[in-house]
């Protein structure tokens, strides 16, 4: 007899089916398998000690402060502990409970239905200005045009074009001049027919800019208001264009002076729940969210962020995260812009461990081959 133990990181359905185990068995054990740990706050009391004899009754369990047993506060914080299985059972028993119990049995249910996306899609950036904090992604009008065959070739899935640096403290451009500084890229790439090899997306919240962009065979609207703007959403929709909504605490010129949250998990959710209806209202189909990497957040943040992402999969939307070459690297492992390469992959990948579909990066290569190798470990 020979004993292994097997990561967690295992791809269990494969493995079960690798061992012969029959088709209905395959997902019976596979969400035996997936652990998931889910906090919950501001619970009443009487609501945690039925969800704790609920859990241990279906083989899971919940971790409640001392005291919970005898009501010693109103309202506790709790973390719950079980596999896939554990939280279908569960979501059903507290359908019939008091204390808010119910309104919590749906979330399980939600959570219980997440899945992880296997593939990950590359959004290479492009900047047509010159004070993007990245210099190695500036390219004015032909060189652009290199630049963007270059990633399609790379592996690109989506190319973002913007002529606005978005960096803390950036410098405030007029409509007008963003879109005199992306009107030559947009002529070139309409006449090189370019939207027809890559999905082209366009980074800016100005109308008249996106309106351009749009006509020009951009299908995508990359927003770090998170379509704060209604006629942006009126042209996302009759455009039928993916939107993506970045949330943003504050704006570039503001966002890094002291950001404050009461829960950066809690309050990104909400604030994606309140943009999603705003765009399903105006009738836009298809929606990415962006957690917003270094818009308005701490390090802290940005690591609770990545770290969490499965919190928005509930959601059911796509995810996409860009933290490329950003300051966090730096404040963790001190190195200049050209040096962050190493920190992005590591970001990034962890990222698409985590939940994101889609990474918004300078180096399209590198990302190519780090998440062909990290697929093949999972």
């Amino acid at each position: 007899m020979v004993v292994e133990v097997l990561s967690n990181e295992l791809n269990i359905k494969n493995y079960l089916k690798l061992l012969g185990v029959d088709g209905g068995g395959v997902n019976i054990l596979a969400a035996k398998a997936e652990m998931h740990l889910v906090a919950i706050k501001d619970l009443h009391v009487g609501g945690a000690n039925i969800l704790k004899q609920d859990a241990l009754s279906v083989g899971a369990d919940l971790a409640v402060p001392k005291g919970t047993v005898i009501a010693a506060q109103k309202r506790v914080n709790a973390l719950l502990i079980a596999t896939t299985k554990e939280l279908e059972i569960l979501a059903r028993k507290e359908l019939a409970q008091p204390f808010g119990l119910k309104e919590l049995a749906l979330k399980l249910k939600k959570i219980a239905k997440v899945k992880k996306p296997k593939e990950c899609e590359i959004m290479g950036v492009i900047n047509a200005n010159d004070d993007s904090f990245f210099s190695g992604s500036r390219f004015l009008e032909r060189d652009a045009v290199v630049m963007i065959e270059q990633m399609i070739e790379e592996g690109a899935d989506i190319i973002d074009i913007g002529a606005v640096s978005s960096r803390p403290n950036a410098a405030i451009v007029s409509a007008t001049e963003e879109l005199e500084r992306i009107t030559p890229i947009l002529e070139l790439i309409k006449e090189k027919n370019i939207a027809q090899n890559v999905r082209l997306s366009i980074d800016s919240y100005e109308p008249l800019v996106i309106q351009k962009a749009l006509d020009a065979g951009f299908t995508i609207v990359n927003d770090i208001t998170g379509l704060e703007n209604d006629a942006v959403c009126e042209l996302c929709a009759s455009y039928e264009a993916t939107a993506v909504i970045m949330h943003m605490q504050g704006t570039p010129q503001t966002m890094q002076n002291s950001p404050a949250y009461n829960s950066v998990l809690d309050d990104v959710y909400s604030f994606f729940s309140e943009r999603i209806e705003k765009a399903e209202h105006f009738g836009i189909k298809d929606i990415v969210l962006d957690v917003g990497i270094g818009f308005g957040k701490s390090l802290e943040d940005n690591i609770s962020l990545i770290k969490n992402l499965e919190h928005f999969l509930t959601l059911e939307k796509k995810l996409l995260v860009g933290a490329s070459r950003k300051s966090m690297i730096d404040k963790i492992f001190p190195s200049s812009v050209e040096q962050r390469l190493s920190g992005t992959l590591a970001l990034h990948l962890e990222a698409f461990r985590n939940g994101a579909a889609m990474l918004r990066v300078h180096d399209v290569y590198a990302h190519k081959q780090a998440l062909e190798v990290q697929k093949a470990l999972l």
